[in-house]
């Protein structure tokens, strides 16, 4: 064998490798960008709720009374809290509360209300953990994909740990 044919073969050897290279690479880059489009998803979808359930400026806030549930939602009488500094605002009878959790006729809820609509959010931290169950259910989701397509096990459990204590605290919250 001549050293010619042997140089050549080893470039073809190292061209051939610097390609799995580079698809191992895309993989890994193609896996960590799909767990940050999952993470962020979660967290664009909690943020339409979760704004309104901490953010106290300027929202209608008070007390629902649960007048009547079914699956999907309750609806009550909202009496506006007095140190919101609206005495004069109206109490309303038909708010609606998205009923994501059970929850029973009777009870009586502090929440604010939607700009503009007779929809009902909860407020404080049983809100915004309430608010914010799509982004944890995108931290589970992202924990299979870090440990599977990444081979990141402990970044995984630490996800996937956050997550479920954010469903287990807002079940207890709730």
């Amino acid at each position: 064998m001549s050293p010619r044919t042997t140089a050549k073969r080893g470039r073809f050897r190292r061209a051939g490798e610097s390609a799995v290279g580079m698809l191992l690479l895309a993989r890994l880059a193609a896996m960590a960008l799909l767990a940050l489009l999952l993470v962020a998803a979660g967290a664009w979808a909690s943020w339409d709720t979760a704004r309104h359930a901490l953010r106290g400026d300027g929202l209608e806030q008070g007390t629902l009374t649960l007048r009547s549930c079914d699956a999907d939602a309750c609806t009550g009488t909202f009496r506006p809290s007095e140190d919101a500094g609206r005495g004069d605002a109206p109490v309303r009878q038909n708010v609606t509360l998205e009923q994501s959790i059970g929850r029973g006729e009777g009870d009586t809820l502090h929440v604010a209300l939607r700009p503009g609509t007779d929809e009902a959010v909860r407020t404080g931290v049983a809100g915004a953990l309430q608010a914010s169950l799509p982004l944890a259910g995108a931290l589970l989701l992202a924990a299979v994909v870090v440990a599977g397509g990444l081979r990141m096990f402990r970044t995984a459990w630490s996800l996937a740990g956050l997550g479920l204590a954010m469903i287990g605290t807002t079940f207890l919250l709730w």
